[in-house]
């Protein structure tokens, strides 16, 4: 069985770490519900800033926050103010259409994202 991306939060900005949570990455619960993403499900965490790749579990943040907290120990790896992406992936015989949004440097939903078949990521406008 093929592992395919299922949900994807673009340029989302890192707004706190903090090293004594015990684990986790605590996501504003909207953009959670944009891309369909459950709590305490697996999320990769890519790092633009600086490279860092990571996996922890999501827990939801307050509605409408825009927080992205890195928790625990990724807290070394990921700093406040970082530009992250957090993805969610999925098993299945054939890839389906993923749930992507970008986000402004708030965290603040921006619009949707969609692959062509090409691979093409083309925006749509947010309504």
């Amino acid at each position: 069985m093929r592992q395919f991306l299922r949900a994807k939060i673009h340029r989302a900005t890192v707004t706190e770490a903090n090293l004594d949570y015990m684990g986790s990455v605590t996501i504003d619960s909207e953009l959670m519900d944009r891309v369909d993403l459950a709590p305490y499900e697996k999320v990769l965490i890519v790092d633009n800033t600086n490279g860092a790749r990571l996996e922890t579990y999501a827990i939801p943040g307050e509605p409408g926050s825009g927080v992205i907290c890195i928790n625990g120990a990724a807290a070394h790896l990921v700093k406040e103010g970082d530009q992250v992406i957090l993805m969610a992936f999925g098993y299945g015989e054939a890839a389906g259409t993923p749930r992507q949004i970008l986000v402004d440097e708030r965290n603040a939903y921006v619009r949707e994202i969609e692959t062509t078949e090409r691979g093409v990521i083309e925006a749509t406008p947010a309504p």
